[in-house]
């Protein structure tokens, strides 16, 4: 499976071989004084083993509210997600299946470490040290996906609304059609998981149920929600060009930005950056409610992760 698609059941469709573990971390990172940066290694007593931060899934969780919440708890530091940067199955001692390890890049926001009953040390390791200091191969494949893009990138968070019941059914305008029950539960699920990834500013299609969808996380951050026309499946089939140079303009290495739009704009929005950018995308449905990251180097897209299944509550 591709860094670049997350899909928490893709490997596993064989119920012998199904994980019945399911855990989140992060390759977190931060800038080094002289420029270069720095990855955090934590040491468990219990094991006696150097390795990411990570951990189980608790009940109603996702992987990505995972592997925020982990990195605070073994490490104190509060985080904010990037790149996904693949999965680790392994199998479990005392257990007949696998445990299943998704991966992100996290940067440092702020927080402080204090030893804990997991972990006792944290240890900064710069990159030529930091794969020996690894108690495992698995580790290392991931500390491996996270080189092979920039660590410093910039993140814009695309959202296809959320379900909106059949446009034959509803008898008003269109762009007045609200979410259903169900959409507005997709609603409510997007805050903590676009939160993971740091989400502070939203910018929106005018349609209701576009609006709607993002309404939960703008009380939740407490800031206004900015109609951009331009992103409407109209706006955009009017003016396509005026609407890519839009979206790259709300790239920003100072505000993680949300937009929401609707199922016949974001894939050829998506289609024409990655040609423009030179990346490959990732197969997805673009399902309501779903969310492509998308990180950029320098003003370049460099990865685009298109985020699923994750989105529902693990059992």
């Amino acid at each position: 499976m591709s860094p670049a698609q997350f899909d928490p059941t893709a490997d596993f469709a064989d119920p012998r071989v199904a994980a019945n573990i399911l855990a989140a971390g992060a390759v977190l990172w931060r800038p080094a004084a002289d420029g270069g940066l720095e990855i955090a290694l934590v040491h468990r007593p219990k094991y006696d083993d150097w390795s990411l931060p990570k951990g189980k899934l608790d009940p109603g969780e996702t992987p990505m509210i995972t592997a925020v919440r982990e990195v605070a708890e073994e490490t104190g530091l509060n985080s904010r997600l990037g790149r996904y940067l693949g999965h680790v199955t392994y199998p479990v001692t005392g257990h007949r299946r696998l445990k299943r390890v998704d991966y992100w890049a996290a940067r440092v926001v702020d927080g402080k470490f204090e030893s804990n009953t997991e972990v006792d040390e944290l240890d900064w390791r710069r990159l030529d040290t930091v794969m020996d200091a690894l108690s495992y191969p698995m580790d290392r494949s991931i500390v491996r996906n996270f080189l092979r893009q920039p660590a410093d990138t910039t993140h814009l968070l695309l959202v296809r609304h959320a379900k909106a019941g059949r446009r034959d059914r509803y008898a008003g305008a269109d762009d007045e059609r609200p979410l259903e029950k169900a959409g507005r539960t997709q609603a409510r699920a997007l805050v903590p998981n676009l939160l993971a990834f740091g989400a502070a500013e939203i910018v929106s299609a005018p349609p209701v149920r576009c609006v709607q969808t993002v309404t939960p996380l703008a009380e939740k951050l407490a800031v206004d929600v900015e109609l951009e026309p331009l992103f409407s499946e109209s706006g955009y089939a009017a003016a396509p060009d005026a609407a890519r140079k839009r979206a790259r303009d709300l790239v920003s290495e100072d505000s993680v930005r949300v937009i929401c739009s609707q199922g016949k704009v974001i894939p050829d929005l998506l289609d024409w950056w990655a040609a423009e950018d030179g990346i490959s995308l990732p197969p997805a449905r673009n399902r309501k409610g779903s969310v492509w990251v998308l990180s950029f180097h320098q003003g370049r897209l460099v990865a685009a992760d298109h985020i699923d299944r994750a989105l529902t509550p693990t059992p």
